[in-house]
């Protein structure tokens, strides 16, 4: 995903080096467009990923990092949350909080403290997406990208959905093995963890795992209600690894359909394809 552009086919050169917009792009959202001199996607980029940030701030009052145990408040504890994926809304929450030498002293949650915290989740994941966008932008001319899609949406799609972007992109046999895989795991997860595993203030970095499913852990803890743990929960450390291992397999499934995607754009042999065998008696 990193390769220089003049190692591509064709020997067409795009408009910037692919690991500076990236990088620029994790930084800040559109930064990396804004570098490539996209000035319209990028500036709407930034609006939209840091808005989603920014509301989530407002609506959480910044509580997020205060889900975490004191002991597990380290310089490095939010690196394994998706708002990483953000750096400069990470370090912005991390300054305005203090983090991680905040005060301990328990306070009572926002009434939208999950809502406003999932959404800075969301603003790390979209980012994920466009730091995909700006290295292929960054290696291609405007002829290549109108060629194919994106490969940032079906990034998007399959994180929204399992299986989703490999729908997309045609590959339906495979769309189904992803799906019913990684769906099951996280469904048998939750069962197993009696829906333990569905609130981040409960559980920090395995809801961060999960995350990474996208719409089934959403719609899930939101239909649950996130219910209270009232007794014992004999398999509770089983089910919170497999609906973590569940999102953090999907990342897998990201790096499949982008790398097809890829392929798609400039125009490469896809390793799917397997040659015809010549026919017999042929020279």
């Amino acid at each position: 995903m990193t390769a220089s552009s003049s190692s591509r086919p064709g020997g067409s050169r795009g408009p910037g080096d692919p690991n500076v917009a990236t990088l620029l792009t994790w930084v800040l959202p559109g930064a990396g467009h804004l570098y490539l001199r996209d000035f319209r996607f990028g500036f709407t980029a930034l609006a939209i990923v840091e808005g989603l940030f920014v509301l989530g701030y407002i609506l959480s009052d910044a509580a997020t990092p205060e889900f975490l145990d004191p002991e597990l408040r380290g310089r490095f504890a939010l690196v394994l949350t998706p708002e990483a994926w953000n750096l400069g809304g990470l370090l912005y929450l991390m300054r305005e909080t203090g983090f991680p030498n905040m005060a301990v002293v328990p306070r009572e949650w926002p009434p939208l403290v999950m809502e406003g915290s999932l959404l800075m989740a969301l603003s790390g994941i979209l980012n994920v997406c466009l730091m995909v966008k700006a290295n292929v932008d960054a290696r291609t001319n405007r002829e290549e990208r109108e060629r194919a899609p994106s490969p940032a949406l079906f990034v998007l799609f399959a994180w929204l959905v399992p299986g989703l972007g490999h729908w997309l992109q045609g590959r339906k046999r495979r769309a189904v093995i992803v799906f019913l895989v990684l769906v099951g795991t996280f469904a048998l997860g939750t069962l197993l963890a009696d829906f333990s595993n569905l609130s981040r203030e409960r559980h920090f970095y395995y809801w961060a795992g999960q995350f990474l499913i996208g719409l089934p852990a959403i719609v899930v803890e939101y239909a649950s209600g996130r219910p209270p743990v009232t007794d014992e929960i004999p398999f509770m450390d089983a089910g919170l690894t497999f609906a973590c291992v569940a999102g953090l397999l999907n990342v897998m499934a990201m790096l499949d359909v982008e790398r097809h995607a890829e392929a798609q754009v400039f125009e490469e042999p896809d390793d799917e394809v397997v040659p015809a065998a010549p026919e017999e008696g042929a020279a």
